[in-house]
C-alpha cells in the first residue's frame, strides 16, 4: 500500500503540472488559474511527505524500492538530495527543538526568520545548478511564465506548507509541558483539516511518537 500511495503521489504530481503546462490558458482574471497553481502546491507538498516516509523507510520493505521513491521524490520536489535529507531528518528525531536540531532555529520565535534560515539550510549549491538547468530544458518547450506558475511558486508554496504545519507550529516555544517528551505539539483531531493542511503532519507530537506509522495512517494513531 505505501509503495502504491507514493506512486500515485508521484504520478498525480506529474499529471496535473503536465495539465497545467499543456492545457491551461493563463487569465489572470480567471479564479481556476490559482485553485491549479494551489493545486500544484499541494502536490508539491505530498512529494516531500513521500520522500518523509522513505527517509523513515516506511514507503516499502523493500529497502531499494523504498531509496529509490525517496531519491525521485526528494528530486522532484526541487532537485533536493536524498542523502542530505536523510541526516538533517534523522538529527531532528534525536534532538528535536534544540540547537543540533536542524530544522529549529533557537535565537528567535520570529516565523520569517526561522523561515529563512530553514530555507537556507536546506538549499544547496547543486541543486540550484539543476533547477537552473532544468528550468532551461523546460524553457524549450513552455514559458517562462507558465513555467514560474506552475512549477516554481507551487514548489515554494509547498515549501510554505510544510514549514508553517510541519515544523513551525508543532515545534515553536519547545519546553512547555505538552510537548514533553519530544517537543512537538500536536493540533486539534479534525482529520478532514489535518489531511487538507499537510497530510497530517499536524498530528507531530504522534508522529515523533511513532516515527515507524506512515502519513496516511497518522490519523489512526491520533
Amino acid at each position: 500500500m505505501g509503495v502504491f500511495i507514493a506512486i500515485t503521489i508521484i504520478l498525480i504530481w506529474a499529471g496535473h503540472l503536465y495539465y497545467c503546462l499543456t492545457s491551461v490558458i493563463i487569465d489572470l482574471g480567471n479564479p481556476m488559474l490559482y485553485i491549479h497553481i494551489l493545486l500544484q502546491a499541494y502536490f508539491y507538498t505530498g512529494l516531500f511527505i513521500t520522500s518523509h516516509d522513505a527517509m523513515h523507510r516506511i514507503v516499502s520493505p523493500n529497502g531499494i524500492v523504498n531509496k529509490v521513491i525517496g531519491y525521485v521524490s526528494a528530486f522532484l520536489f526541487a532537485g533536493m538530495s536524498y542523502n542530505r535529507l536523510i541526516k538533517n531528518h534523522w538529527d531532528h528525531h534525536k534532538f528535536p527543538g534544540s540547537e543540533r536540531d536542524p530544522d529549529f532555529y533557537t535565537s528567535s520565535g520570529n516565523f520569517f526568520i526561522w523561515w529563512s534560515v530553514f530555507l537556507f539550510r536546506y538549499t544547496t549549491i547543486p541543486q540550484l545548478i539543476v533547477m537552473g538547468v532544468l528550468f532551461n530544458l523546460l524553457n524549450v518547450w513552455f514559458s517562462q511564465l507558465q513555467l514560474w506558475l506552475f512549477w516554481i511558486i507551487p514548489a515554494f508554496l509547498g515549501t510554505f506548507q510544510l514549514f508553517f504545519f510541519g515544523t513551525y507550529l508543532p515545534h515553536r516555544r519547545p519546553h512547555t509541558h505538552e510537548m514533553s517528551p519530544h517537543r512537538a505539539r500536536t493540533q486539534k483531531k479534525n482529520h478532514v483539516w489535518a489531511m487538507l493542511s499537510c497530510y497530517f503532519f499536524g498530528y507531530h507530537f504522534e508522529h515523533h511518537a511513532n516515527p515507524h506509522v506512515p502519513w496516511w495512517q497518522l490519523y489512526k494513531v491520533k
